[in-house]
């Protein structure tokens, strides 16, 4: 399977990461190890639902590389990159780390993590096996700073009760139609799924918007400069770019009216009382918002998916396609990527962990259960299949 229509792959190469505080293990162990048993690979990552994923690789690789054992750390994502950038800075970071796109010139800058080509050369590793531009997305000026782990693409997440009794099936939500003008038949959407105290929706001329009980839609409060979970995706379709190259640009768009327009038309909604204000219920946080059903619909990425299609999921939801813009349907897409520390002592054993976890052995492993879409092909048909097992329909994704 293939990706849809994306607003940019490189996207991503953009993005200002948001480090959201939060509770979380603290990573402490750092750099290799050698000893009578061999060489330990210590090994970071963020997202506690891959960490048991990747432990099961973990272990397949220690028993053909005897003399490797790979540790795992799994810190959340706010410490994750507090830790790292301390460790790092202080010479003392891991051997192997999950990186986010948006931090690979950082560490290519300030030469803190290897340059793999010639080794990926020398392994054999075959970009064909990943989902099309998301080996580039670890790549830069000609050369590899990693292998790809996982991608992700973002979808319109709604509540299916609340869709329905406004008249909406799951066709009409696929063919919801956008512009930053009228809001088109997306806006349609929003205002009748939005109710005041009085059960008005918000067509009605007796809408009181200052005494709403469920928005239509919930704008991602925390989205950064490049609005991956919510604006960045209406702005692309309606024909805006974010600079002039997507690596490392040298001019940013952010005074161009397709951006402009787009965000006055969000802001719109606040007026209109069909979105909350930023201070009512931006501390809340998305998945708090759509599952108390205080809001009808939110964007939200494919990384998500398992969460509120799962069987812990307070309410019945589902995924539609983003709404189609003035130059058609666009996505942001953001694919992770698995790089080596410049100072590991153990560079040959970190790569080969790195090109283990990159192979398709690991990511069909991973993909099997279906908490991520993980950036082989192969990794991603298994993730599929293991969603539509459990009941899940993430055909907005695809």
């Amino acid at each position: 399977m293939k990706p849809r229509t994306i607003a940019s792959v490189g996207l991503a190469a953009l993005m200002t990461a948001s480090l959201a505080a939060c509770n979380a293990n603290t990573a402490s162990t750092t750099g290799g190890q050698s000893g009578a048993d061999g060489v330990t690979i210590n090994y970071w990552l963020w997202d506690d639902r891959q960490a048991p994923l990747y432990q099961q690789c973990a272990d397949d690789f220690h028993a053909a590389n005897p003399g490797i054992t790979v540790k795992i750390t799994q810190t959340a994502w706010g410490q994750y990159w507090e830790t790292l950038t301390t460790q790092l800075a202080a010479g003392n970071a891991p051997d192997v780390f999950t990186n986010h796109s948006a931090h690979l010139l950082q560490f290519i800058d300030n030469n803190q993590i290897m340059d793999l080509t010639e080794m990926a050369q020398k392994a054999g590793v075959d970009d064909s096996i990943y989902q099309p531009g998301l080996a580039d997305l670890s790549k830069y000026d000609g050369k590899r700073y990693g292998l790809p782990k996982d991608w992700d693409t973002e979808g319109l997440l709604y509540d299916t009760a609340v869709a329905t009794e406004a008249g909406y099936s799951k066709e009409d939500m696929a063919e919801l139609t956008w512009n930053p003008t009228d809001g088109g038949t997306f806006e349609q959407f929003i205002a009748k799924t939005t109710v005041d105290a009085n059960g008005k929706n918000g067509l009605d001329p007796d809408f009181d918007k200052n005494n709403v009980v469920r928005y239509g839609f919930y704008p991602e409060w925390a989205d950064g400069a490049i609005g991956q979970n919510g604006w960045g995706n209406l702005a692309a379709s309606n024909g805006f770019t974010y600079g002039d190259r997507n690596v490392a640009p040298t001019k940013f768009n952010y005074s161009d009216p397709s951006l402009v327009d787009t965000v006055t038309w969000i802001h719109g909604l606040i007026d209109k009382g069909y979105a909350p204000k930023y201070d009512q219920q931006s501390t809340l946080g998305t998945e708090a918002t759509m599952n108390a059903g205080t809001a009808a619909s939110t964007i939200q990425g494919s990384f998500t998916a398992s969460g509120y299609l799962g069987k812990d999921a307070q309410r019945a939801f589902a995924f539609a396609p983003l709404p189609k813009g003035p130059i058609g349907r666009r996505s942001a897409m953001n694919g992770l990527h698995d790089v080596v520390w410049s100072g590991t002592t153990h560079a040959d054993e970190a790569f080969k962990w790195v090109a283990y976890m990159g192979s398709e052995a690991c990511q069909v492993k991973v993909g099997e259960s279906g908490v991520i879409f993980p950036a082989a092909t192969k990794g991603t048909e298994a993730s599929l299949k293991a969603r539509e097992a459990q009941g899940q329909d993430n055909s907005a994704f695809t």
